[in-house]
């Protein structure tokens, strides 16, 4: 028998609340087809089915509900007559797959070119004859030759500033590298290059210890030599100071990549997207935008993204401030300045993630005016998967603003950002693309993110030996395809994501500022106990308070898109607006505690604020995560709110940082009341689950395999149901009990009416089942995949 649970929807009453965020559910769920998806199930019959219709049953699931994520990239082979053919003929047969999101990344095929066109539209035509619908890659980096020859003024810098020591009886000779930038989109074409460098200033000062004289600084720009320049390398010398013993060379190397700032990126990236307008895709991507990459995120500050139209920006918005003359303020420690400093780093920072931001959000826009409202924008915009310097250098972190239908991410993504993206999105499903060398990692994968409310977006075997389509046919081997479509079966009545009872929101501008010890930090040491402590927490920047996306709504609860929270700690808040404040005093205390880290000395600006004492006097204020976890969980308690299968630290320490996630097997909650029950530790496809659960006093029982899940009404009675390899169920008046397992899905319609799905049963469905209702869909599983 399995361990008895409780559960309490108390934090999740507000009334039209659940009505809005349906209907939003519902819309995206359909926006899976934008033309058809061709599930061999009319669509009147996916709407009112009748049991065992005639005619072919697919392995696909029906237009109406979230669907099953894969990667397709591309080599020459695609590209042969027909060369598409042979992926979609062995995923068709042989996977769940229903959304394929393809990606061009080859050495002279740029997504302008017609020939590009002309492949991803047969390739799209091709795929919805079988059932699969294609999403297109169409990033802008996917034609940076294009962008160049059109706006050879608008491409992206790299400012780099070196310190030399000066003579005071000679010259001093600076000479600064450019550097081969390279990501996910050039391994197999062409880097970004530099194409040119060109000094842009020069500064000398005096160095006292670790700190410039600020009165010593001088632009001597003018009395140094250009010796040589070209991509390479930019050479500089420098004339004797007898008064300062330092100089600053500040170089700036133009990149093969379109200028974050540039003025007709847009609509660039609006006119490639419209070249596609008559290829049947069901939606169009980018992955992983933003400035170019760098793997270090600049530890020395002495790097930075530059150009002329950043520069114009940035003064525009700091009233005629010179970037330049601020790029060397962040980099250097300026005696008595180090509060102008701060706020300028603040202010560049900020521009960093509203900029790319508005880029995604214009992407996502332009998508839907050319497909279509009903056209998907997927995948993620984590690039480096975690909140960190990388990240912020990268795009601000900016993943709360990336416009995306679903919740998206990847690789090892902290599951507190999949799950808050989630809310923001009103998605009830979060999708990770994730990757590893071997097939056992997916099979662990896909029951630790069911356990989260998660699915997993199948990029193919990475690294691997194997070439070409084997890493992904490497994926349709073994039982990993029957475990999703067991998963799958949660699709059909998940309607919103993971209840996080508790919201961990860190100081956006804070965590990024670098003249500060409090850099590099939102608070994951934080967020990792709650979660190792059966506590799913949320993470949430800041920023999304100004943005007016993190509210407090008419009950007095802090709430993001449906979850409300019990506990809210606000980690870091230095430097934050005194609407922070704002929002916090309108808290009711009763019904979202307040928590904080760290002291609030000065706002935005780096200018002095208590904000301490503009905080209300009740919010509980720590620095030790295991009296902030006692009190959390105190609170939890006296609402009633049970804790959910702990997660576990993983034996992976990729990119840097620990990884937390769920185990395979467990039990957790969905905001709407859905009870999850996984169980796929020691069988790939699935374990016995032999339990009795308890919801507001109903038990429930369950005999499955792999997967049971239910939800309950307000009078206690059942509403939805799925399991894998079901024999019986049984709570309050609806019994099941069958002689053969199957999979099978149960949840009343709009009307109240039973709808159903069997998934790869054959023969006449029981009677047992019929009496429950005659709406039963079929669908088949995959057929195993054989060399």
């Amino acid at each position: 028998m399995g361990t008895e649970t409780k559960f309490s929807d108390a934090l999740n009453d507000d009334n039209g609340l659940w009505s809005a965020i349906r209907v939003r559910t519902i819309l995206l769920s359909f926006s899976v087809l934008c033309l058809s998806f061709n599930t061999g199930i009319s669509q009147t019959q996916a709407e009112y089915p009748g049991y065992e219709k005639e005619g072919d049953v697919s392995v696909r699931l029906p237009d109406n509900v979230m669907p099953v994520q894969a990667c397709w990239f591309w080599s020459e082979e695609e590209f042969k007559p027909g060369g598409y053919k042979t992926f979609i003929d062995q995923a068709s047969i042989h996977s769940p797959y229903n959304l394929l999101s393809a990606s061009i990344r080859l050495p002279g095929r740029e997504t302008t070119s017609d020939a590009v066109h002309n492949q991803i539209k047969l390739a799209a035509e091709y795929a919805a004859d079988h059932g699969i619908s294609l999403i297109a890659d169409l990033d802008v980096r996917t034609a940076r030759r294009a962008f160049e020859s059109e706006y050879p003024d608008e491409l992206q810098e790299m400012l780099l500033l070196r310190d030399v020591a000066v003579n005071k009886d000679k010259n001093a000779e600076a000479v600064i590298f450019s550097k081969d930038l390279s990501d996910h989109y050039t391994g197999n074409t062409t880097h970004y290059i530099p194409l040119y460098g060109r000094l842009l200033r020069v500064y000398s000062f005096a160095m006292e210890q670790d700190e410039a004289d600020p009165g010593s600084i001088k632009d001597i720009t003018r009395n140094c030599v250009v010796v040589s320049a070209s991509k390479d390398s930019v050479k500089v010398s420098i004339p004797p100071d007898g008064e300062n013993n330092r100089a600053c060379v500040l170089v700036s190397f133009t990149h093969l990549y379109p200028d974050v700032f540039a003025p007709h990126l847009m609509e660039f990236q609006r006119k490639i997207i419209r070249q596609y307008a008559d290829a049947p895709l069901a939606g169009v991507f980018k992955d992983e935008w933003g400035f170019p990459p760098c793997f270090d995120g600049s530890p020395l500050k002495d790097e930075f993204w530059y150009s002329k139209y950043r520069a114009q920006a940035y003064a525009e918005r700091t009233g005629g401030r010179d970037l330049l003359a601020d790029c060397l303020l962040m980099h250097l420690k300026v005696k008595g300045r180090e509060q102008e400093r701060q706020m300028v780093i603040n202010h560049f920072m900020e521009m960093s993630w509203q900029r790319n931001g508005a880029l995604e959000d214009d992407f996502y826009h332009a998508v839907k005016e050319v497909f279509g409202p009903n056209a998907v924008v997927v995948p993620h915009p984590t690039w480096w998967p975690y909140p960190d310097l990388r990240e912020y250098m990268k795009n601000g972190l900016d993943w709360w603003v990336a416009t995306r239908d679903w919740a998206q991410t990847d690789e090892v993504t902290p599951f507190a950002v999949r799950t808050a993206l989630a809310k923001k999105w009103g998605s009830p499903v979060w999708y990770n693309m994730f990757y590893s060398t071997s097939r056992s990692a997916y099979e662990y994968s896909i029951w630790s993110y069911a356990l989260a409310g998660g699915r997993i977006n199948y990029h193919p075997l990475y690294p691997s030996d194997l070439k070409g389509i084997e890493k992904h046919l490497g994926l349709l081997k073994g039982e990993l395809m029957q475990a999703e479509s067991r998963v799958r079966l949660l699709n059909f009545i998940s309607r919103s994501p993971l209840n996080c009872p508790v919201a961990v929101v860190f100081g956006h501008a804070c965590t990024m500022n670098w003249a500060t010890p409090l850099y590099d930090d939102v608070g994951m040491d934080l967020v990792n106990r709650f979660w190792l402590e059966g506590i799913p927490a949320d993470l949430i920047p800041a920023s999304e308070i100004e943005n007016g996306n993190l509210i407090v709504d008419r009950d007095g609860f802090v709430r993001y898109g449906a979850q409300r929270y019990a506990a809210v700690i606000l980690y870091h808040p230095e430097f934050e607006r005194s609407s922070t404040a704002d929002f916090f005093n309108k808290v009711a205390q009763d019904k979202t505690s307040l928590f904080r880290v760290g002291d609030w000395t000065l706002d935005f600006n780096a200018k002095k604020f208590d904000g301490n004492k503009a905080l209300p006097r009740t919010v509980f204020v720590s620095s030790n995560i295991e009296q902030m976890l006692s009190e959390v969980k105190k609170i939890l308690h006296n609402k009633n709110i049970e804790l959910q299968t702990p997660a576990i630290e993983t034996s992976l320490h990729e990119f840097g940082h620990t990884v937390v996630s769920p185990p395979a097997a467990g039990y957790c909650h969905l905001l709407d009341g859905t009870y999850i029950r996984v169980a796929g530790a020691h069988n790939t496809s699935g374990d016995p689950i032999r339990s009795k659960i308890k919801i507001r006093d109903q038990a429930v029982y369950f005999d499955a395999l792999g997967l049971a899940a239910v939800r309950l009404d307000e009078k206690g009675r059942v509403e939805a149901l799925a399991a894998g390899g079901l024999r019986s169920f049984r709570s309050g008046s609806l019994k099941i009990g069958l002689d053969k397992r199957m999979d099978l899905a149960l949840w009343k319609n709009g009307q109240g009416e039973w709808t159903g799905v069997i998934q790869g049963y054959e023969g006449k469905i029981p009677s047992q089942l019929l009496a429950i209702t005659r709406n039963w869909i079929r669908i088949n599983l995959p057929a195993p995949f054989t060399e």
